[in-house]
């Protein structure tokens, strides 16, 4: 294998998430640098839009209303990629939720949820694809853990532990293939605020302040869904194993290795006096 061959042009991406976000911004860069690309998202109508945007850019695509949740459905997807393209190169684990709300309000129905779609709902493409990855001998695995995979946020308990969770998950499933010397890279992705629309799309639990909370996240997002792209596809061709994306991101890090766990000390100063919420 070439190690300078280019990483995008005419290689097959699986993409889940695809219906908005990062994931959208990550087919249609992909599309324009001449991969093929499987979108899997359950919006349908996001995802016919998105499916019209790659027809006018020229790219080979397939589109596919999909619940990363569900095993059979997600097992059924991968065979239809596989059949569709004949390979798979690339797989973006994007698709991703949350709910806003203490432990003690959080409902377990709310918390399964956030694990089901942002734990298992990249388990399961990474388990099914990983085959094909590897036989197509230039495979990548690229999964987004969050800003919160490094550091936790209170009332975000579950999100924090889903992101938490996909990093051990991402870093372990690395260094099994080096260990087995399989043709498959991986890399994890810490990004920090990107504006996509996963806090309006998220569940919030009684006493919330949820349009503030909407509102805020709008404000305080730095990172365009197109800037997280291109640096995840910087990533990749520089064949990262982490990636940090955004200036919050990198100051978390390091803020992190430097004071330890001080940091819980100014979240929870932080949602007592910040958070609009009458649960504090």
């Amino acid at each position: 294998m070439n190690p300078f061959a280019e990483p995008f042009k005419d290689k097959v991406a699986a993409i889940t998430g695809a219906g908005s976000g990062i994931g959208r911004a990550l087919a249609v860069e992909l599309a324009r640098q001449g991969a093929s690309v499987a979108v899997g998202d359950r919006d349908a109508d996001a995802l016919a839009d998105l499916r019209r945007q790659l027809d006018t850019l020229g790219a080979s695509s397939m589109a596919t209303t999909l619940d990363v949740t569900d095993l059979d459905a997600v097992r059924a997807w991968v065979t239809a990629v596989h059949a569709r393209f004949g390979v798979v190169h690339q797989l973006y684990n994007i698709a991703g939720i949350a709910h806003v709300g203490p432990v003690t309000s959080a409902g377990y129905d709310e918390l399964r949820r956030v694990m089901d779609t942002n734990f298992w709902g990249a388990v399961y493409p990474t388990r099914e694809f990983l085959p094909h990855l590897a036989d197509s001998g230039d495979g990548q695995i690229v999964t987004v853990s969050s800003i919160f995979g490094l550091v936790a946020a209170p009332w975000l308990s579950g999100y924090d532990a889903s992101k938490f969770a996909i990093r051990g998950f991402t870093e372990s499933l690395r260094a099994e293939l080096l260990a087995q010397r399989l043709p498959v890279r991986v890399m994890v992705v810490h990004p920090g605020g990107v504006r996509t629309p996963i806090m309006r799309n998220s569940t919030a639990s009684p006493g919330e302040g949820k349009s503030a909370l909407d509102t805020a996240f709008d404000l305080l997002t730095i990172t365009s869904p197109e800037g997280a792209a291109r640096a995840i596809l910087r990533g990749v061709r520089l064949r990262r194993p982490k990636l940090l994306i955004g200036p919050d991101a990198r100051l978390v890090d390091l803020a992190q290795r430097i004071g330890g766990s001080a940091y819980e000390r100014v979240a929870s100063l932080a949602a007592r006096h910040l958070l609009p919420s009458s649960n504090v």
